[in-house]
């Protein structure tokens, strides 16, 4: 399995994660685009996901909410830019407990020997921004969401 690398380099409002998986470029593609889907992956483990809304394409909007076991729930929501493809999945990103802080994401999906290099760039308006991202515990769901992704790519690819 693949390791995750989380890069914030120190003055540059930016995070780059980037992990290899062990799937093709349209499996991971269609996992990070169909909602049915993506609510078996994205997010902590200890959290739920129920997406409001979806719709890839440029101008869609998007709407997910995690909730925790204690019902606090925490939303997120955003829009696509451009038409999504395994080339590019362009779109803004905000957290609903902290309106304002707009992300804009770039996720590139790299077909290596059947396996495919996913590259996610978080461009942030300031550092603060970024770092308050950092503080919040991302990594943990970064990681729990790389993990999970894997385990659907190979029961996806067994069926």
């Amino acid at each position: 399995m693949s390791k995750t690398e989380i890069t914030a380099e120190p003055g540059i409002p930016l995070i780059v994660i980037s992990r290899e998986f062990e799937a093709g470029r349209d499996l991971v593609f269609r996992a990070h685009t169909d909602p049915e889907l993506l609510v078996q992956w994205l997010g902590p483990r200890d959290l739920t996901m129920t997406i409001e809304r979806y719709d890839v394409r440029d101008g869609g909007r998007w709407r997910y909410v995690h909730t925790d076991t204690s019902g606090n729930a925490h939303g997120f929501h955003g829009v696509f830019h451009g038409d999504p493809s395994p080339d590019a999945i362009v779109h803004t990103s905000e957290f609903e407990g902290a309106p304002g802080h707009v992300v804009l994401e770039t996720t590139t999906m790299e077909q290596r020997d059947g396996r495919t290099l996913v590259r996610s760039v978080s461009a942030f308006s300031s550092v603060a921004d970024r770092d308050a991202m950092i503080a919040s515990g991302m990594e943990r769901g970064v990681r729990d969401s790389d993990e999970r992704l894997e385990e659907l790519l190979i029961e996806l690819k067994e069926r």
